[in-house]
């Protein structure tokens, strides 16, 4: 095999063509068969879009002197098998083993770990600002990949802008699949469309451009003309007239699966200065069938939701509540699959907002439709939502707007490591004047928070769930509104159990009880407000343990505490610490942090016995 020959870029520049075709054949066998054999699945069909792009800048470039940055991340995964990785597959996104993005950790070809869309630029902006001022830097090339959407975040305009402003030396090589997670919202797409659906747009435009050139200058007449008509064409071509007003060259589109015509391009872009896009056409999934024919995400990852998940339980009530209300919208960012809102979308075509990867604009749109009337509902990741707290605060609190903000993959998530953790939302959102915080401990209590949340007209609300399954419980053992529900009544220790943490605490007072320990356990539902006969409860024991699965430092059991302070009992606040965590599978990171049952048990019986 040609790919097990390759440890380093410089290994690809002696390849002729048909070496390199088969290369890129056996690149994307390789990455189907080690994604779908992976315990912890991966990013499948935006790679398998990128691999003779991948091989072309490789070839053009002298990495890792020249920079190479993605974005965003999960789709390097060519890059790192052209750059000594092959083996690191056999433990793609597993505890201890290879990251599913890039990772400065393992090779000096990462420049960042960037899983977070739309930063890119920033970062390229940067480093070319710093080459620039070092002699020894003249002749590094800085050149950021694009891809999945990331083109819809505000991030990547403010950075084209300042790009542009400051003439810096950089190659954006715009990776467009059509596609971020879903199919990509914005006018800029659309006119990206345009070309890709029609390959001549441009030699037109070049041939236009060359004639109107040619134009003999006789009078200001003519030259007002011939202005005239090059402000027509720049404006017919809307891509290369959007970048070029910024201040940055375009050139293309290329067809991105073409290795000679991207490495022609690579070479022409490196002899200008300042800021150049080259526009490149890819395919997401291209070679694997399954992946070409999933018509909303083509494979984007692996390890699909499943139906008896969290956000299986938010897609059924989000419908039930839409039918019974009118009002209700939905608003996610570049995520309706993930977030479960197409089975709403396909119910109400015109009640779901997909704004792309701009979390800040999502929700400051969901603030200006709470005060025109409606009821929207933000679905975003957690850690995503963490990028948009001003507007939180600002936007939607302090204009105490009734957005419902759904919160996914809260807590410890995982496979994606640490950019992907949500660990700050508990800490971040409870700071917000007016925010009710609902954490559900089951299938049964996030369809119950849904639609108490819409009740609550006061101000905001936030619902976060886990990515891992949910108990499934009878339905008196689902609370209402507000209030706390006490699971069991003990007199030694009171244990206090936020969302998933809630079965570990009842876990642990199993556990607890075979000793001979008499313990309380609450399910506090709502981590704000508190609950005060929960606080009265508690506050009449020796020790109250509270467990969270976000960041134990100014999260909910730190407002606990705060609640009891001086009302008698030993407080002790499990939670995440304040550190950036590993990938690896959700429960073995919290067993690891004594966040499981037998974690905390051990954890009381050490303070009982002080």
């Amino acid at each position: 095999m040609i790919l097990e020959q390759i440890s380093s870029p410089s290994d690809l520049r002696d390849l002729d063509q048909v070496q390199l075709t088969q290369l890129c054949v056996e690149i994307r066998e390789f990455i189907v068969e080690k994604v779908n054999q992976s315990k912890s699945g991966g990013h499948l069909g935006s790679n398998l879009g990128i691999v003779e792009l991948t091989v072309a800048l490789h070839r053009v470039l002298d990495s890792p002197k020249d920079v190479i940055l993605y974005d965003t991340g999960h789709q390097a995964y060519v890059h790192k098998m052209l750059t000594g990785r092959l083996a690191g597959f056999d433990s793609l996104r597993e505890a201890g083993g290879m990251s599913g993005y890039p990772s400065q950790a393992e090779s000096p070809h990462d420049w960042i770990e960037n899983s977070h869309a739309s930063t890119v630029l920033g970062y390229a902006h940067g480093l070319a600002t710093a080459f620039r001022a070092d002699p020894a830097g003249a002749d590094r090339r800085v050149v950021a990949v694009l891809g999945d959407g990331s083109m819809t975040g505000g991030m990547a305009f403010e950075g084209l802008n300042n790009l542009g402003h400051a003439g810096a030396d950089v190659t954006i090589v715009l990776n467009d699949n059509g596609r971020s997670y879903a199919p990509t919202i914005s006018l800029l797409s659309e006119s990206l469309v345009k070309i890709r659906s029609n390959p001549v747009y441009m030699n037109r435009q070049r041939r236009f451009e060359r004639f109107a050139e040619k134009l003999p200058l006789v009078g200001e007449l003519s030259l007002t003309g011939i202005r005239a008509s090059k402000a027509a064409i720049r404006e017919a071509f809307e891509p290369q007239a959007f970048f070029e007003q910024l201040g940055v060259r375009y050139m293309g589109p290329f067809d991105g699966h073409d290795i000679a015509e991207v490495e022609k391009a690579l070479r022409n872009a490196g002899e200008f200065s300042g800021p150049v896009v080259l526009h490149v056409l890819t395919q997401k999934g291209r070679g694997y069938p399954p992946a070409e024919n999933d018509s909303v995400k083509h494979m984007h990852d692996i390890g699909a939701v499943k139906p008896e998940s969290y956000t299986a339980a938010f897609t059924e009530s989000l419908i039930k509540l839409g039918e019974e209300h009118e009002d209700l919208i939905a608003i996610t960012a570049a995520m309706p699959d993930s977030t479960g809102l197409l089975p709403f979308r396909e119910r109400f075509p015109d009640r779901v907002l997909d704004v792309g990867i701009a979390e800040q604009h999502a929700v400051t749109a969901a603030a200006g439709m709470a005060m025109g009337g409606l009821r929207p509902v933000v679905a975003l990741y957690s850690t995503f939502l963490t990028r948009a707290i001003d507007q939180i605060n600002l936007d939607v609190g302090l204009h105490r707007q009734p957005v419902i903000f759904c919160l996914d993959r809260a807590g410890i998530t995982g496979d994606d490591g640490p950019s992907h953790h949500g660990i700050l939302d508990l800490v971040l959102m409870s700071k917000v004047p007016g925010m009710t915080i609902l954490c559900p401990s089951s299938y049964q209590e996030l369809q119950q928070m849904l639609s108490d949340a819409y009740d609550i007209t006061g101000g905001p609300v936030c619902i976060r769930w886990p990515k891992t399954p949910p108990p499934i419980v009878a339905d008196e053992l689902v609370g209402r509104g507000l209030e706390a529900r006490l699971e069991r009544a003990g007199s030694d220790v009171c244990l206090i159990g936020v969302g998933k943490m809630f079965g570990a605490a009842q876990h642990a007072a199993d556990l607890l009880a075979a000793d001979g320990i008499s313990v309380s356990v609450w399910d506090p539902r709502a981590a704000k407000p508190l609950d005060r006969k929960m606080l009265d409860h508690a506050a009449q024991h020796e020790l109250v343990v509270t467990i969270e699965d976000g960041l134990a430092e100014g999260g909910i059991g730190s407002n606990i505490a705060a609640a009891l302070s001086g009302r008698g009992p030993q407080i002790k606040v499990l939670g995440v610490p304040t550190e950036y965590l590993p990938h690896g599978k959700a429960d073995a990171i919290l067993a690891d942090l004594g966040l499981d049952g037998p974690g905390v048990a051990a954890t009381t019986r050490d303070l009982l016995a002080r």
